[in-house]
C-alpha cells in the first residue's frame, strides 16, 4: 500500500472520533516551525515558575508523518493526565477528572487542589523561590486508540501543542475556529 493510501486511511479514521472538525497533514517545515515554537514556549509556563517539557509534542515530530486535527468542544480528551508537575525529578502533582479523587485530595488538607489539578504536597511548592530546581510542567504523550487499529501503522502518539503552537496551527489550515475548538498532534510510522 502506498504512503497517501495510508495516509488518508488515517485521516479516515480521524474524522471517525467524535469532536473532530477536520485533519491535516503537516509538512517539514511547519516541522521546524513547531520545533521552534515549543522551545519558546519551554520557558514561558507557569509565569516563570517553572519550566515546560511538552513530551507528547516532541515524540510526534519524530515520526514518519504527523498530522494536526481540529477538535470542538464534544472531543473526548485521552485520559488524564495531561499535565504532570515534576519537581527534582519526583512528580509532585497532575491534573485529574475524577471528580469524587479531586473532592477526598481536598477534604484531607495535605494536598492543595487547584481546580482540576493536586499538588500532593503543598511544601513542594513553598520551596519553589529561591535556589531550588525550578518546577517542571510535563505534557505526557497520549495514546490514540482508534488510530492504532490501522494495521499499516505503529508508534502512534498525540501530543497536545503549546499555545503559539496551537494559534500556528490554527492560521496554517485557516481553520475558521470558535470558542472552544483546539488542536491535536498526531504522529505515526508507517510500517
Amino acid at each position: 500500500m502506498e504512503n497517501e493510501e495510508v495516509i488518508e486511511k488515517v485521516k479516515n479514521k480521524v474524522m471517525e472520533m467524535k469532536g473532530v472538525c477536520g485533519v491535516f497533514t503537516l509538512n517539514a517545515d511547519d516541522l521546524e516551525y513547531i520545533k521552534e515554537q515549543e522551545k519558546k514556549a519551554e520557558d514561558m509556563t507557569l509565569m516563570g515558575l517553572g519550566k515546560g517539557d511538552n513530551q507528547g509534542v516532541k515524540e510526534v515530530i519524530n515520526r514518519d508523518v504527523v498530522m494536526v486535527f481540529i477538535t470542538n468542544e464534544e472531543f473526548e480528551w485521552p485520559c488524564s493526565p495531561q499535565v504532570i508537575l515534576m519537581k527534582e525529578g519526583e512528580k509532585i502533582g497532575e491534573d485529574m477528572d475524577d471528580t469524587e479523587k479531586l473532592k477526598e485530595y481536598e477534604e484531607t488538607g495535605d494536598a492543595l487542589v487547584i481546580g482540576n489539578i493536586v499538588i500532593y504536597d503543598k511544601s513542594s511548592i513553598s520551596s519553589l523561590t529561591g535556589t531550588s530546581k525550578p518546577l517542571v510542567v510535563v505534557m505526557p504523550p497520549k495514546e490514540c486508540p482508534t488510530v492504532e487499529e490501522v494495521s499499516e501503522i505503529s508508534d502512534v502518539v498525540l501530543g497536545s501543542p503549546s499555545p503559539p503552537t496551537d494559534e500556528y496551527l490554527k492560521d496554517r489550515i485557516e481553520a475558521v475556529c470558535e470558542s472552544g475548538m483546539g488542536t491535536f498532534l498526531l504522529g505515526f510510522n508507517v510500517n
